[in-house]
């Protein structure tokens, strides 16, 4: 099994549109981006595929948002990994943020690996939708109807909520005929323009997140192929390479990492900070 597979190795050139491909096809799911899939469900359920009874379904939460319903779901891939002996670590921290480039990395070594398995035959009598019914709703569905029982049976001994319709006739008592009809008129019209506020609002968002994510997207490709180009293995060690390299990988996202860069560039070609400096000045 390929467990171990070097970050030079093929499964880690293969593009986001084909990962996404394989899982929509494999899983029957609609995923359009690489982050959807940050929650670890669908990992888990691949694994599920490729090693049918392994994984315990029903701990899988598919509808996990926060990022500690995401570690459940990474909990359940490592005793999986566990009981597989399966030594690839999982960077939980780092899945769990989102992160386009640190999912697709993992999806590309989940890939490689689940094709290792009987030569990348699917499972025809696995069922992804119905598998994930059985897993994770039923369990909700049969907790959801006992509260629904609890709830019968606590409102036959409960007087009949105090409601909107019940406030507004009693408060209407203590008023006119006009003011009360006035009244119930001017705070449905208040309401009616919050509302359409709201959703005028709700609507600017939406297609400000839609060009924000548009634009990561688009430097995200552009990064990730400058990666790749750094990664060819006769340009590797060359010092302008390397400089670039020191760039990609900072870590620390307050401090800019060009000085880092342009120090190690002006050692490597015996120049001073300074003419190296004035030299990008004078390319730009």
């Amino acid at each position: 099994m390929a467990t171990n597979i070097g970050i030079m190795d093929s499964a880690y050139f293969v593009g986001r549109n084909e990962i996404l491909g394989w899982i929509n096809d494999r899983l029957h799911l609609n995923l359009s981006r690489i982050e959807e899939a940050a929650s670890g469900a669908v990992q888990c359920q691949m694994m599920d595929m490729t090693f049918p009874g392994v994984v315990p379904m029903h701990k899988v939460n598919f509808d996990a948002k926060n990022e500690y319903e995401m570690i459940q779901n990474y909990k359940v891939m490592q005793e999986v990994f566990t009981k597989l002996k399966i030594t690839k670590p999982l960077e939980v921290n780092k899945l769990v943020k989102g992160r386009p480039l640190d999912n697709l990395e993992f999806l590309q070594w989940l890939k490689r690996f689940c094709d290792s398995i009987n030569g990348g035959i699917m499972n025809e009598n696995y069922n992804p939708v119905e598998r994930r019914l059985r897993g994770g709703k039923e369990k909700s569905v049969k907790g959801s109807s006992k509260v629904s029982k609890s709830l019968q049976t606590n409102n036959m001994h409960q007087p009949p909520p105090v409601t909107t319709s019940n406030k507004t006739f009693e408060h209407s008592k203590f008023l006119g005929p006009k003011q009360a009809k006035s009244h119930a008129v001017g705070g449905g019209s208040n309401s009616s323009a919050e509302v359409q506020a709201l959703s005028k609002e709700l609507e600017d968002l939406k297609v400000s997140v839609d060009l924000l994510e548009k634009e990561r997207d688009f430097y995200f490709t552009k990064l990730r192929d400058v990666e790749i180009l750094c990664q060819t293995p006769e340009i590797d060690d060359l010092p302008i390479v390397v400089a670039v390299k020191k760039i990609l990988y900072a870590v620390d996202a307050n401090e800019s990492a060009l000085e880092e860069a342009q120090e190690c560039l002006s050692q490597s070609l015996g120049l001073g900070a300074e003419e190296v400096e004035q030299e990008a000045e004078t390319q730009t």
